[in-house]
């Protein structure tokens, strides 16, 4: 499943647990924007704390266990992880760390998490500084209390500037309406890929003792009532083929021991089911280790319930009152998920009802709460909601990789209404960052999209950042736009904000599609005449079908094109030999390069194998007549 719990457990003592007085405990989150280097400093703590044997074979970045997370280097699961620190007093504290996605898609993961802790260490970049996925997740952690501790990483960069970045943290916790304890945070310098952290700027060695001093010193341990009765908060589902459910989380108060009775409660305290723990499970090593007890702050895992999902509470029999979960942000982006019709259906996957697709769907609507799957009426389609384009490509990427087959639409906003009724839509800061000849471009072409420039200043490197407040729905399918139009150097950060009035209509893609005519194999000398229409998307003895999308038409309009004609074999022969083809390499499009080039009247078809782009209506008839529709309307 996309969104299964991974909670790993690295301890120095892998032996059973023993019930003896526990350790000094602390529990936190590291809280950074992608690709600022929280994992990389994960991997450093696991090693300096001694987690790792000395001859310990151990990949990077240990924490991204996904294989999307390895390939794509961000991390997309929630996950905790937990070292034992030993300091000069001899002492050894156990600190549960958890490592957050720092992509605001999944922040359905972030805002459950975060309730397991009582402190964050924000990470920010030395040069890049506070980017909007770091407000997103900060905001969260400071609405809960919770006291953050900044470290300014990658302080060796040449173009670093730290006193600067920690400028702009301070202004984004008054921002974020921080308190005065908030507000006064300590702050380390550290090289998370070096495994150095220092009070002072300009230190270039040493380790990482600083961080695990500020961490004990300055995060309080767990503020959990061990003599009340039990109580604990579900925050990540997972599921055993011998097991069940599994319900991960922090014990909030009391003690559990195994087979104690318990029951389930939803938010409005109705008791969902009652049972048994019949496992209890914390985590060493890289295994679930079975407990006989956990005490409050504890985080564990519990095995014996069928239907507790996430945000429930599972507690003593005698508890009626639920623990308050974190609200979740609503979803704002959806697309359809639909059984696969192509003529090609069935050739390459082995999951391609609509049966097995709602099963799917519903598992992950149940342990990814910021999902919402709806069914249509002709039960062969799922409309799914979800915060971000990213998110449902991960889903769908997941899926493919699984054996599914799927068409899916092209995204579409979730409107709202207003006070007054009027109709309102999702806006998001656009944070883009741009080399200086290219600004002027950026600014034109958001505006075109109902964007509207909110700020604008030099940044380092002859780069300029610039600030937009923008509808979700016109930058759906932009991002392709904006890496041509800045040559692949530009870098662009968004952030949902808040819904504002509906912006009216905004232009959609500007060129027409090419359309095969015909089921066959696509012949070289056929594409080679198509070249002078627009560019391809298929090569020679590719399999294409009737209402498939083989290139761009350099117009606007669609048109359809034989791509299967072969030249005519006669005795007549030219003086001169025939040209040797050469083909144009075709446009090879990613999944979510596919999904944000569709037009609303188009699909992409994603297989195990294969990714390929359609129109919803194969036949070229069915087109015609959906257009008199569309225009009588």
């Amino acid at each position: 499943m996309l969104r299964r719990s991974k909670c790993r457990y690295y301890t120095l003592k892998l032996g059973k647990p023993t019930m003896s007085a526990p350790a000094p405990l602390r529990n936190i989150a590291i809280i950074a924007h992608v690709d600022h280097g929280k994992t990389t400093l994960v991997d450093q703590l696991f090693r300096q704390s001694g987690t790792f044997r000395d001859n310990q074979r151990v990949e990077e970045r240990a924490m991204d266990s996904n294989d999307l997370e390895k390939e794509r280097g961000i991390t997309i699961l929630a996950k905790c992880t937990s070292v034992e620190w030993d300091d000069h007093h001899g002492t050894t504290t156990h600190i549960n760390i958890v490592d957050t996605p720092g992509h605001a898609d999944f922040g359905g993961e972030v805002e459950r998490i975060l309730s397991m802790v009582d402190g964050v260490i924000l990470l920010v970049d030395s040069s890049e500084g506070a980017m909007p996925q770091t407000k997103f997740v900060t905001g969260k952690a400071l609405a809960l209390g919770l006291r953050p501790i900044v470290v300014v990483n990658k302080i060796d960069r040449h173009d670093g500037r730290a006193q600067e970045v920690l400028d702009e943290v301070f202004d984004l916790f008054v921002s974020l309406d921080a308190s005065d304890e908030q507000l006064d945070f300590p702050v380390l310098y550290a090289s998370g890929r070096n495994g150095y952290a220092s009070e002072d700027q300009d230190a270039r060695s040493g380790d990482l003792t600083p961080l695990f001093e500020k961490i004990v010193e300055h995060v309080p341990p767990p503020a959990a009532d061990v003599d009340g009765p039990f109580k604990f908060l579900v925050t990540l589902l997972d599921r055993d083929n011998f097991l069940g459910r599994i319900l991960t989380g922090k014990v909030q108060s009391g003690t559990i021991k195994v087979n104690s009775p318990i029951h389930a409660l939803d938010n409005d305290g109705k008791v969902i089911e009652t049972g048994r723990a019949s496992k209890l499970m914390a985590f060493r090593g890289l295994e679930r280790v079975p407990v006989d007890e956990a005490r409050a702050g504890d985080i564990i895992s519990i095995a014996g319930l069928t239907q507790a999902t996430v945000a429930n509470t599972i507690a003593d029999p005698s508890v009626t009152e639920p623990l308050h979960a974190q609200p979740i942000d609503p979803p704002t982006l959806s697309m359809r998920f639909a059984v696969n019709d192509s003529p090609f259906a069935g050739r390459e996957g082995s999951k391609v009802t609509s049966r097995m697709i709602r099963d799917r769907l519903e598992r992950e609507a149940e342990s990814n709460v910021a999902i919402r799957v709806t069914e249509s009426a002709d039960k062969d389609s799922f409309e799914v909601a979800g915060r971000g384009e990213l998110q449902l490509g991960v889903l769908i990427e997941t899926m493919r990789r699984e054996g599914f087959e799927l068409g899916i639409s092209r995204p579409r906003v979730l409107y709202d209404t207003d006070e007054a009724g009027k109709r309102t839509e999702p806006y998001e800061t656009v944070v883009i960052d741009v080399d200086d000849d290219y600004a002027g471009t950026v600014v034109e072409k958001v505006a075109i999209r109902k964007g509207e420039m909110t700020d604008m200043r030099p940044s380092t490197g002859g780069k300029t950042r610039i600030t937009f407040s923008a509808p979700s729905r016109g930058l759906i399918g932009y991002h392709g736009e904006f890496l041509s139009d800045t040559r692949g150097t530009g870098i662009m950060n968004r952030l949902f904000d808040k819904y504002g009035p509906y912006k009216g209509a905004i232009e959609g893609r500007q060129c027409g599609v090419l359309i095969s005519n015909g089921t066959g194999e696509a012949v070289g000398y056929a594409l080679n005449m198509l070249e002078e229409r627009g560019s391809l998307f298929v090569s020679p003895q590719e399999k294409v079908y009737e209402g498939m999308v083989i290139g761009e038409n350099a117009k606007p309009d669609d048109l359809e094109v034989n791509p299967m004609k072969s030249k005519q074999l006669t005795n007549f022969r030219s003086t001169g030999k025939d040209d040797a083809i050469r083909l144009t390499p075709p446009r090879i499009m990613t999944l979510e390069q596919a999904i944000a080039y569709i037009d609303d009247d188009e699909m992409v078809e994603v297989t195990p194998k294969s990714i390929r782009l359609r129109k919803a209506l194969l036949c070229p008839h069915e087109r015609k007549k959906a257009g008199r529709r569309k225009e009588a309307a």
